[in-house]
């Protein structure tokens, strides 16, 4: 993608959803990091199934703390991988009671430090809990960054240095909310559908995909 497609090609991603916001469910900074340390490998929606039923009881890690690894087990085994994420979230409650006074931590280096908590996590807490114009690259961020040519990069470090360096300062904070959006809807990862993507002139993906019914020239 030209250096001089970047600015059109966000500003219609914002001009389309001008306050975009992650799909996890939360009311608070740790609701979220609790949010998104369940959220790996599983879809938002079954994250927040769980969180429904689990953040109205223990809402703060003295609370999860309070509740126990076979109680706190039983609110979120509808998720993949629950029994270790669960041992990850008790632990994470622990140190955030007893180094950071039950708050949660505004570094990376902090963050990272926490268990179940790696790059992708503590970039989405930053960004969506502190507004810090981070990156986090996931799936869909990979392949949208790739596929677009925006950011290419053989490994999502990779893709978010690229990131970093080409997003204009005006665009930064919300950016990854909407690639990840595009990713998830339009440019989905089996066939993008090229044919209602708003951002379809700026992108390098080629041959664009036709709309259902119409055959693909050769």
């Amino acid at each position: 993608m030209k250096t001089t497609d970047i600015e059109p090609f966000f500003a219609a991603l914002k001009a389309a959803n001008p306050q975009p916001n992650t799909e996890l469910e939360y009311t608070t900074p740790f609701e979220l990091l609790a949010a998104v340390l369940l959220s790996a490998q599983a879809t938002d929606v079954g994250v927040n199934k769980a969180t429904r039923k689990l953040f109205p009881v223990a809402g703060t890690p003295q609370a999860v703390l309070d509740l126990g690894l076979e109680r706190l087990e039983g609110y979120i085994k509808t998720i993949g991988l629950y029994r270790t994420k669960a041992r990850n979230l008790l632990e994470t409650c622990r140190i955030l009671v007893e180094r950071h006074g039950g708050q949660v931590p505004r570094t990376r280096e902090e963050l990272e430090a926490l268990p179940g908590v790696g790059r992708k996590t503590a970039n989405v807490v930053l960004n969506v809990a502190f507004g810090q114009p981070t990156m986090a690259v996931d799936t869909h961020i990979f392949r949208v960054g790739n596929r677009t040519g925006l950011a290419p990069g053989k490994n999502p470090l990779a893709v978010e240095m690229q990131l970093l360096k080409r997003v204009p300062p005006a665009y930064a904070v919300d950016s990854h909310h909407w690639l990840i959006l595009l990713g998830r809807y339009v440019c989905q990862a089996r066939k993008p559908r090229c044919w209602e993507c708003i951002v379809a002139p700026w992108c390098d993906y080629q041959p664009k995909t036709p709309p259902p019914g119409v055959n693909q020239k050769p």
